[in-house]
């Protein structure tokens, strides 16, 4: 069983970005004790926006946990490209994994498809790491992007936090936005979080109106391209951690998913994308 959390820690040497202080507990104390009372083996701990680029934190928190943690960075969109070679030394020094594109700390007016963009992106694929995209403000707003990206760049792996922030579909722009993300799956490098589920529900725990996402994404995707996280620590005030993963197999017996497509969402996917971690050195 693994699971995907963003960790952040007031500590000693870890100062926050201004305006970035967070509200919440997020240690990775704290972390292991919820992974462990839920049964969750291993994750994937996403840079926290709190410490913006300052990846120091995170990168004592894999050091001291190789076998439980490994990383995704934030990518840095500065104008000046000086994000590309912070990239490079993050994955290729520090050992992460994937890297967060979040289209909102691109300079005012800029797209992710800019020069810094695409360099950023092709990068990733060139060192082997999937870019997680957090699309906040909706999939509408990106999705031009983002296919220019996939088609441009086809090595690079995607991953969609949060399954694109699509809730089940009321309207037709909503079915717009929710069928323009599944077809997103004709691109075969493109993967997909059933993650944080109180983002994309429109009900209470345990959330059983996104089995529609979920059989739909199925449906397009395959469960070999989807996978579970939690949002750590934002899911704890909500549902708990725990009670985040108890959720999935709740809502996809809502819709019958079978017990092998639930192994794939729950652990083997990540698995497979991340080959050799969450291994013992």
């Amino acid at each position: 069983r693994l699971g995907l959390a963003a960790a952040v820690q007031a500590a000693e040497g870890y100062p926050f970005s201004p305006g970035q202080e967070p509200t919440l507990r997020g240690d990775v104390d704290f972390l292991l004790e919820c992974m462990d009372e839920a049964g969750v083996d291993g994750a994937l701990i996403v840079q926290p926006i709190n410490h913006m680029f300052d990846h120091s934190l995170v990168t004592s928190v894999l050091k001291k946990y190789p076998s439980k943690f490994i990383g995704c960075c934030l990518a840095n969109p500065a104008d000046d490209g000086s994000g590309i070679k912070q990239l490079e030394h993050l994955i290729v020094q520090e050992k992460y994994r994937a890297v967060r594109f979040n289209p909102n700390l691109w300079p005012s007016g800029q797209k992710m498809t800019n020069e810094v963009g695409r360099s950023l992106f092709a990068k990733a694929g060139e060192l082997g790491a999937p870019v997680g995209i957090m699309v906040m403000k909706g999939i509408s707003s990106y999705i031009q992007e983002i296919e220019e990206l996939c088609t441009d760049y086809p090595a690079t792996t995607v991953i969609f936090d949060h399954m694109a922030f699509c809730k089940p579909p009321t309207n037709d722009d909503e079915e717009k936005a929710f069928s323009s993300f599944l077809n997103l799956s004709r691109f075969p490098q493109v993967y997909v979080k059933y993650s944080a589920l109180f983002r994309i529900t429109r009900e209470a725990y345990p959330y059983e109106d996104t089995s529609q996402l979920l059989s739909r994404v199925i449906s397009s995707y395959g469960a070999n391209r989807i996978m579970w996280g939690s949002d750590f620590p934002y899911v704890v005030p909500e549902c708990g951690y725990k009670g985040a993963k108890e959720a999935i197999s709740h809502v996809a017996g809502k819709v019958a998913v079978s017990s092998s497509d639930l192994e794939w969402i729950l652990g083997k996917t990540v698995s497979q994308l991340f080959q050799g971690a969450w291994v013992t050195p």
